[in-house]
């Protein structure tokens, strides 16, 4: 467990929600989320522990950029799986972060996640490291659309396809059998003169984040007094280096999550339960102080 000046006194008989609280008032806290504040709207994950017995492998960007038929497979897979992704509406940990930031608390969000949930819960200042679903890019000249609009085409261009023929998968898309992906009418940039590779706004496995957001997102840890870390098990660099800046900096780490955390010996609080209810329960007890 981290020890520091900035740390609060510790008293055995407090429970962890309570001392995760004292760690945590009167702080300017950044929050740092993870796919597990999402799994309660529905969204899949791909390192809970129901989901280590699904054998999926994620999609690796250099491997979706050079193959063509991978980009089909994918493609296919996502318009059947958008509509259910795109209902998705926030849980408990979005509205409960969404909250602690209307209170003043929460001065900033960074996520790993790509479903804009923290947005339609209210949270505005959101980093999102990996991008986001909802818009698609051209590879070849660099235009942005929106993910609806994509979908529309897609569906124009495949008029028999039915969405949503099986469960969504963690990448918003679905799995289908290889057979109907070869129908599969994969949808190209409308840019005048483009027609150009299309891709969606994300940070796939193998891809690195922007320099001009990890910038940004340490700034942020930077100017915290605390870090809360929600539903994630920091598996992946890309988030993990912000439990690193923050134990550098030797402001408390609080981390909700079901499962181990990379880095949690760092970690001022761990409560190991659900990311709802405790960051709901954190709401509540940090706004009645």
């Amino acid at each position: 467990m981290l020890t520091s000046p900035a740390e609060p006194d510790r008293n055995a008989s407090r429970s962890p929600l309570a001392e995760a609280a004292a760690c945590l008032r009167g702080r300017r806290v950044v929050a740092l989320t993870g796919a597990g504040v999402s799994t309660e709207s529905g969204i899949p994950d791909y390192r809970s522990p129901a989901a280590l017995q699904r054998v999926r492998r994620p999609i690796h960007g250099p491997d979706f950029v050079r193959s063509a038929s991978l980009r089909r497979r994918y493609w296919a897979r996502a318009m059947a799986g958008w509509e259910r992704f795109r209902m998705a509406r926030p849980s408990a940990s979005h509205a409960a972060l969404a909250t602690l930031e209307h209170s003043g608390i929460v001065t900033s969000l960074i996520t790993q996640n790509v479903d804009r949930l923290h947005h339609q819960a209210g949270s505005t200042r959101v980093i999102e490291l990996h991008g986001a679903l909802a818009e698609v890019v051209c590879l070849d000249c660099g235009v942005i659309e929106a993910r609806d609009a994509v979908q529309a085409r897609m569906r124009e261009h495949n008029p028999a396809w039915l969405d949503g023929p099986s469960p969504m998968a963690p990448d918003g898309d679905a799995d289908l059998p290889d057979d109907v992906v070869e129908r599969f009418v994969p949808p190209a940039c409308i840019a005048p003169g483009c027609a150009g590779t299309l891709k969606p706004n994300v940070v796939f496995f193998g891809h690195n984040v922007a320099r001009s957001i990890v910038d940004d997102a340490y700034a942020k840890i930077d100017g915290a007094e605390a870090l809360l870390i929600a539903g994630t098990s920091l598996a992946v660099f890309s988030g993990y280096r912000f439990l690193l800046r923050a134990a550098e900096r030797q402001i408390p780490i609080v981390i909700v999550n079901r499962g181990p955390v990379r880095g949690e010996e760092r970690a001022t609080v761990k409560i190991e339960a659900s990311t709802g209810a405790t960051l709901t329960a954190l709401a509540e007890a940090l706004g009645s102080s």
